[in-house]
């Protein structure tokens, strides 16, 4: 039984093709005209207020707190505040705004103002190590729309250190005075944005040296990052839409394969894998978050990716290897299983990074791997080492796309030697499935493009970067989704097994066509093994010439 992709008159498989095309432009076109840029950054300095001697045990409110001006303040008062009196408090958003669910997600990061003093001297004698960054974080949320009059309850707190890296720049009046440009810090990052008010509370302790060798640090400049609640229903109404596609092709799908007479085969076996996993990052459970907390969504969200990435480059390798195998080697997943066994440890890696991230976070959203030298070390490392691993499958995959070439440009050396009817499918069938090939690579390039962008995109800005390098657009986001699912849906439709043949014009081969299928549904009534496509059959080095 041949696939669709054979059967499928020319003008039609232009028109689809065109439609294919449509679709991938829409998507390009929604995340470029239609919505604003996935995130956004709200800076904050933070208020410094007093607090009580002793246990850090309550919130202090900027709005209403004892505030100081300024640290001098605090050494010119007659109360003799005690450093750990000091309580860093940042409330957002700003006055007269609320948080709202469709934000997503908040990750954060601060940057200490730390001022000269020869009392208080950040030391860096240690060389290459940092001093290290102390503090005590309260993360409250307000338990009522009621601004101003509701309870602030405890959301998380936690005791941490980061490595405090600053450079001392010398004042240009030629003293011995100047400041500190310190880099930036990831503070906190949560996966729910589910109350309409936060407020944050750092002190920094004193006792038992911690914090002797950073200096005085007089301001805290805090950034709030969340995604754009424009963007995000932009997002979601685009999920909305594909999910149920996605599901209703899968199904049938699913039912073209149970009509047939036969078993499936590992490729069509592999399509509807890749299907079901499609299906299932596609379908909109993010809908949940605006009635639910789910803190979890951003874990859930990396992990369904990585079931793609997983089942798409798996299914890449079971594409080009089943049109290269011999005719005894084919429709078995283990031949497989070392390209399969390299991805599966790949994405497991993945998924141990990214658990010990943002896994940890759901417990407490104050850690992050990136806050020590060696982790940050560590986590560049694997980053490094995912994306040479993401170039070494490409060019693997384009070897494979290349030896399959070469096997077609072999075979065609046999097709004049067959009747008009067979030269006339055949060539026809080797020029789409070079271009479907073709299509693949392309599309595995963006892919690995996407991929490494995305992941240095995310290392810059938990590393504290002001500007990151490259900026990923609402388009490109919404563009590589859309590409996905495009081809997803290409291959779904094209490979699936057709109920029709191919025509041609002139009657006598036609009738010999006929005949020649004839022949073949004869032998798998009589229990014959057969493969789904002719061109599968074709490249076989095993297939009838």
């Amino acid at each position: 039984m041949a696939v669709i992709l054979e059967t499928l008159r020319l003008r039609h498989l232009l028109a689809f093709a065109l439609l294919l095309v449509g679709i991938l432009a829409t998507f390009f076109a929604v995340g470029g005209k239609i919505a604003p840029a996935p995130t956004s950054a709200v800076s904050h300095i933070a208020t410094i207020c007093v607090g009580k001697i002793g246990k850090f045990d309550s919130f202090y409110d900027p709005r209403h707190c004892d505030r100081l001006n300024s640290i001098k303040e605090a050494e010119d008062d007659p109360r003799r505040i005690k450093p750990d009196q000091i309580v860093f408090a940042i409330r957002f958003p700003f006055p007269g705004q609320l948080m709202s669910r469709w934000f997503q997600f908040v990750a954060t990061s601060i940057r200490l103002d730390i001022e000269y003093r020869p009392e208080y001297r950040y030391d860096d004698s240690q060389g290459k190590i940092a001093p290290t960054l102390t503090f005590e974080a309260h993360l409250g949320y307000l338990s009522n729309n009621s601004s101003g009059t509701g309870q602030w309850e405890l959301l998380a707190e936690a005791t941490e250190n980061r490595s405090l890296v600053c450079n001392f720049t010398k004042s240009k009046t030629g003293g011995d005075d100047g400041f500190y440009d310190c880099e930036e810090i990831p503070f906190f990052e949560i996966g729910a944005v589910h109350y309409d008010e936060y407020l944050v509370n750092i002190k920094l302790p004193y006792a038992r040296h911690s914090n002797d060798k950073i200096g005085l640090v007089s301001e805290i400049n805090f950034v709030e990052i969340h995604q754009n609640g424009g963007f995000t229903k932009v997002w979601f109404t685009v999920k909305s839409i594909v999910g149920p596609i996605t599901i209703l092709i899968l199904v049938w799908f699913a039912k073209r394969l149970k009509e047939m007479r036969r078993d499936p085969v590992l490729l069509e076996k592999a399509l509807f894998c890749l299907g079901a996993v499609t299906a299932f990052m596609n379908f909109p459970f993010e809908w949940f978050t605006l009635w639910i907390n789910m803190p979890f969504m951003l874990l859930f969200s990396d992990i369904r990716q990585g079931l793609f990435y997983g089942m798409l480059m798996s299914f890449w390798i079971i594409f080009t290897g089943e049109h290269l195998a011999d005719q005894p080697e084919r429709n078995r997943l283990k031949t497989y299983r070392r390209q399969i066994g390299a991805i599966g440890f790949g994405c497991v890696s993945l998924l141990v990074f990214d658990l010990c991230e943002r896994g940890y976070q759901l417990h407490n959203p104050f850690y992050t791997i990136w806050a020590t030298k060696v982790g940050r070390n560590v986590a560049y490392a694997f980053i490094i080492f995912a994306a040479v691993c993401a170039c070494v499958y490409f060019l693997f995959l384009c070897y494979m796309v290349f030896k399959v070439f070469w096997i077609i440009r072999g075979k065609r050396a046999a097709i004049p030697t067959m009747s008009r009817a067979r030269q006339l499918q055949y060539q026809g069938l080797i020029y789409r499935f070079e271009f479907l090939m073709v299509v693949t690579v392309l599309c595995a390039g963006l892919t690995v493009v996407f991929f490494i962008i995305n992941n240095v995109n995310e290392a810059q800005w938990k590393f504290g970067e002001e500007e990151s390098t490259v900026e990923l657009s609402s388009a490109l986001f919404t563009g590589i989704y859309g590409m996905w699912k495009t081809y997803v849906f290409a291959l779904v439709f094209l490979y699936a097994p057709s109920r029709g043949t191919p025509a041609t014009d002139n009657a006598e081969e036609e009738n010999e066509r006929l005949e020649l299928r004839s022949r073949t549904e004869v032998r798998l009534t009589e229990g014959e093994t057969a493969q789904e496509s002719v061109i599968y059959q074709f490249t076989g080095k095993t297939a009838q010439e």
